[in-house]
């Protein structure tokens, strides 16, 4: 007796208009990874142990929620050293910095913990070791990113920064037999492999580590949205404009033919993007809280009757070691 038709007129009239139904698809692993706990848990045992004020330079890491709550919390950030109070306890973000910075710390008698990742540690420990055997090094990075900088300020001797095939052509290093190199550890696996690859075409001599300084975290949450990639009609990547790996997670879905936005927080959604999708994939880049995937997730149910699933994907079980100066405190 009562038809599709009068049902939706019935709603109509109501106000009351049907949603769109949706498939919403999480990819598996998304958001902090292991580098990123650790040096939030840093920030907050400083403060517990010494009490607040602790300073903090630059973002402890790239997203504004996070800075946000710590700095509640009395962490202070600052971008120069000089900001500092001297003997102030000081904290290195995970993006790591130069030896400069360092030992301007130590003069100025600032009580400093280092949060950097231990993986961009790592590369640091590998670019001085190159140094030290007589190599020049080529830095693969982005210039301007604070892990770039804190690696150049790592590195003796001369390094060269690359961040694309085209600038390989135009290294001139003083021996081209005398060459090895170190990537960034948030950049896009295939970007960096092209570029290795022409390394190695133009220099066969050159000794590196493969794409194995990408860190793990890098390389799961891109293998995810690449999966993300084979189901979703758009795809929305959770991430502050200024993170590398959540950048670089949006581009490999555009560059697999998917439209992919970034969006640092759910009131940055534009519905529009959305617009005839049945399948929305969302992801987040490794500084991004669960919370903030959450609120979009809420902000995706007041458009549409959304169906949420998770893609089988990588489950991350690695722990860092806290700096010793904080490994005692719980």
């Amino acid at each position: 007796m009562f038809g599709a038709k009068s049902v939706e007129v019935e709603l109509s009239l109501s106000g009351k208009v049907p949603k769109r139904s949706v498939r919403v698809v999480l990819a598996q692993p998304r958001g902090f990874c292991a580098g990123v706990v650790r040096a939030i848990e840093v920030v907050e045992r400083a403060l517990a142990r010494f009490g607040a004020p602790v300073y903090v330079r630059h973002e402890i890491v790239h997203n504004q929620r996070v800075v946000n709550l710590l700095r509640a919390k009395g962490a202070i950030f600052v971008r120069e050293g000089d900001a500092i109070p001297e003997g102030a306890v000081t904290i290195f973000s995970a993006h790591g910095v130069a030896e400069a910075v360092e030992m301007d710390a130590a003069r100025r008698g600032l009580q400093t913990i280092d949060a950097t990742c231990p993986l961009v540690s790592k590369v640091h420990q590998g670019g001085r070791r190159y140094a030290k055997q007589g190599y020049e090094v080529v830095l693969v990075g982005h210039a301007g990113h604070a892990e770039v900088e804190g690696t150049l300020g790592r590195i003796p001797g001369t390094v060269h920064l690359v961040s694309t095939v085209a600038d390989v052509a135009s290294l001139q290093p003083a021996d081209p037999h005398r060459l090895a190199y170190v990537t960034q550890t948030t950049l896009s696996v295939d970007d960096t492999r092209e570029i290795i690859a022409a390394l190695r075409t133009r220099f066969p001599g050159i000794t590196g580590p493969d794409t194995r300084d990408i860190c793990y975290a890098t390389q799961n949450r891109q293998t995810a949205v690449r999966k993300l990639a084979e189901v979703a009609d758009v795809i929305l990547v959770v991430g502050a404009a200024n993170s590398s790996n959540s950048n670089r997670l949006r581009e490999i879905g555009a560059m697999l033919g998917v439209d992919s936005y970034l969006l640092a927080e759910a009131d940055a959604l534009d519905p529009t993007w959305l617009d005839g999708a049945t399948t929305i994939g969302v992801t987040a880049g490794a500084s991004v809280p669960e919370v903030l995937v959450e609120e979009l997730l809420e902000r995706l149910q007041t458009l549409f009757d959304t169906r949420v699933e998770t893609l089988p994907g990588v489950e991350e079980h690695v722990q860092f070691r806290m700096p010793h100066t904080l490994a005692e405190q719980v």
